[in-house]
């Protein structure tokens, strides 16, 4: 394999690698050009295992042992190294988890295919933050969750940080964005789901009650961090559901909350 030594900040071959830290470009960017940042050796290689297509690796020399199996594997997948100095010149920040990848963003899932045999959806209706984002991909595959549908304006499932607090679980589990927010509802109604919101309402049932009737599929629907669930969405869902809360506490984080709500509402069987 043939690995490119930088020496300039301004080398366009990683142009990929730039302003990784401007939240804003890179989630225009990056779906536009159909490309993610793997970010970690160990996420790089989930990335990997999942069928995921690298455009390019970029690490300083000190890694290129731990990886010799990957490059190995990718012959002709460029390889740019450059000192810690001049990596951070180029992302932004200090590399500090091994390698990154510019990988390839695979095609969309058809929604029909996506949803074909599931029981159990999760479904993330605005949902900004890209660190809550991560923490409920890596909890909906922890705890058995078929597939995760985004909202148009969630937050981007393959941002950097998202794949990062997922520990590169986001590739493990199917999801597709929606495009009729919250027509596409209807969708999984037509698929036999029943749909729930995860939402605090006078009328909203307790976790345990909904999980205690067993539904075959259900689809369950968390609103975004700040202003929750919109009324359209909440006049869309079949019903809303609530973890009873002791002490006071009106509501738990949205990725806390998906993990309880994930694992008490499991299938049974």
């Amino acid at each position: 394999m043939t690995f490119h030594h930088l020496d300039s900040a301004d080398d366009p071959r990683v142009s990929d690698y730039t302003r990784l830290t401007d939240v804003h470009l890179r989630k225009l960017r990056e779906p536009a050009e159909g490309m993610y940042i793997a970010e970690s050796s160990r996420v790089l290689r989930r990335a990997l295992a999942a069928g995921h297509r690298p455009r390019s690796f970029f690490l300083a020399e000190k890694w290129l042992e731990d990886l010799g199996d990957v490059f190995a594997q990718y012959p002709d997948v460029p390889a740019y190294i450059g000192s810690a100095a001049l990596l951070e010149d180029i992302t932004g920040f200090h590399l500090h988890r091994g390698a990154m990848a510019a990988m390839q963003r695979p095609d969309p899932v058809p929604l029909p295919e996506l949803l074909a045999g599931a029981r159990r959806v999760a479904v993330l209706e605005d949902i900004v933050d890209h660190t809550n984002v991560g923490a409920i991909f890596r909890s909906a595959a922890a705890l058995g969750v078929d597939a995760v549908l985004v909202s148009p304006r969630c937050g981007d499932p393959l941002y950097r940080r998202s794949v990062r607090v997922s520990m590169g679980t986001v590739f493990q589990v199917p999801w597709a964005r929606l495009e009729d927010w919250p027509g596409d509802l209807q969708l999984l109604r037509g698929q036999g789901f029943t749909v729930a919101a995860l939402e605090l309402t006078d009328d909203a049932v307790d976790l345990d009650a909904l999980a205690a009737r067993r539904p075959e599929k259900l689809a369950l629907v968390l609103g975004t961090e700040g202003a929750g669930m919109s009324p359209g969405t909440l006049a869309a869902v079949d019903l809303a559901v609530k973890i009873p809360m002791r002490a006071g506490v009106d509501s738990l984080n949205v990725a806390a909350a998906s993990a309880v709500a994930f694992w008490e509402l499991r299938p049974r069987d």
